[in-house]
């Protein structure tokens, strides 16, 4: 039991070690850390966007950035990160997957129901997978797969990252540079997020079924 404590009190020593380098890092590079940083995180590298943008809100909290320009540089660094991992599975992950479906349990049947899937509920997917922790990172890639409209790709990368960004900006700008107290910020503010976007998936599909119906009839 004490060998556990000392492993928990362990890692939230590093997670604080790594914001205060965080905050240093960003605080000389100013907004071009963020958008760096951003990039890494919306790309295939698991590194998570909590310890990047609410260092930058504090700092915009003690006068040194604006936390709009913060909030910006997110945006543009989350939509970098996930254009690499759009321009990856679309150059070499649609062949590769279809060379070797048989591997992956998929054959070109099921490849093809998925590219209807996305195509046609490409945006909703992309927008709210970039509100969901995980997801977040690797939405991307099944929207490179079937070639998702890249000017749609964006937009709805972009949206998602706005609201996601906003939301780890001002919780840096209001609670300060502690991890703990950040991370339990961000729990609690998901508690809200994950319903709403339940609800907004609901609607979706109902609006969806009702135009569908309408196509069908006349």
């Amino acid at each position: 039991m004490e060998a556990i404590k000392s492993l928990f009190h362990d890692i939230l020593g590093i997670g604080a070690v790594v914001v205060t380098f965080l905050v240093h890092t960003v605080g000389r590079l100013g907004y071009a850390g963020v958008i760096l940083l951003m990039a890494l995180e919306s790309s295939f590298v698991p590194f998570p966007s909590e310890v990047v943008v609410p260092p930058a809100g504090y700092l915009a909290s003690l006068g040194q950035m604006n936390i709009f320009l913060v909030i910006l540089s997110g945006i543009v660094g989350s939509i970098l990160g996930s254009l690499l991992n759009y321009w990856i599975a679309s150059r070499f992950g649609r062949d590769f997957l279809l060379k070797y479906s048989k591997y992956f349990f998929i054959n070109t049947e099921k490849f093809a129901r998925f590219e209807v899937f996305f195509n046609t509920h490409g945006e909703i997917t992309t927008f709210v997978g970039r509100l969901i922790p995980v997801i977040r990172q690797y939405i991307s890639f099944p929207a490179g797969l079937v070639r998702m409209n890249l000017k749609k790709f964006i937009f709805y990368t972009g949206l998602g990252a706005a609201i996601w960004c906003t939301v780890l900006a001002y919780v840096g700008y209001f609670v300060g540079n502690n991890i703990d107290i950040i991370k339990e910020n961000i729990d609690y503010i998901m508690y809200f997020i994950f319903p709403a976007l339940i609800l907004l998936v609901i609607i979706y599909m109902i609006i969806y079924k009702y135009h569908k119906k309408r196509e069908t009839i006349s």
